[in-house]
């Protein structure tokens, strides 16, 4: 029995802080977890930014309204699901995620909250538990589920190496060459090629 494990920005769609950087001209909002390990670290620092700027949920969800799915990634997910069950498992949060799930035709998706005043403003945010994606797999695998993990940044190694297979995804050079044993990937076709070769 295998689940597929994947991450959700950066292989599924493009990462939505870099797009919310772009469209509200702050650049330093562009810092994602392939650059900052410590999720808790990068996410306090970021709702200082968005007080900063009195900036809310309502805004960012504005910018993710206009974002598509990254190419060809529904036609992959879709092919994926027709051979094995997959969860996308996300550091990022409901409020964020439901536009982009209907996108790419509801799949499965573990992620967290945030906390949100009744004036809009982002004032803090829920983590599902401590190290997600690295407890959901073992989780599964609890269950009885062998596990396949993929994602692109420092936040999915722990899931991609504690998995029966476990792959890079449109990853950076730096974290490619420090993690030299795990495969990396730049197209859906290598990816699905690797994810069924490894279930059989």
């Amino acid at each position: 029995m295998y689940i597929t494990c994947l991450d959700l920005e950066g292989v599924l769609v493009p990462e939505i802080w870099i797009a919310f950087a772009e469209a509200s001209g702050i650049p330093e909002l562009k810092k994602t977890t392939r650059d900052e390990p410590d999720y808790d670290k990068l996410m306090t620092w970021r709702l200082g930014v968005l007080k900063e700027h009195n900036l809310g949920l309502k805004e960012i969800q504005e910018t993710i309204a206009k974002i598509d799915p990254l190419p060809r990634a529904k036609e992959f997910l879709d092919e994926l699901r027709s051979i094995t069950q997959v969860i996308i498992i996300s550091d990022t949060f409901s409020q964020f995620a439901t536009p982009l799930m209907k996108k790419l035709g509801w799949p499965t998706i573990f992620c967290n909250s945030l906390e949100v005043a009744p004036n809009g403003e982002i004032t803090g945010f829920k983590m599902r538990c401590e190290q997600s994606k690295l407890t959901t797999v073992k989780a599964l695998q609890s269950i009885g589920y062998e596990t396949i993990a993929s994602g692109d940044s420092y936040n999915d190694l722990a899931m991609i190496k504690a998995s029966k297979a476990g792959f890079l995804f449109k990853s950076t050079d730096k974290i490619k060459a420090d993690n030299p044993d795990l495969p990396a990937f730049e197209t859906y076709d290598e990816l699905m090629t690797a994810i069924k070769k490894a279930m059989d």
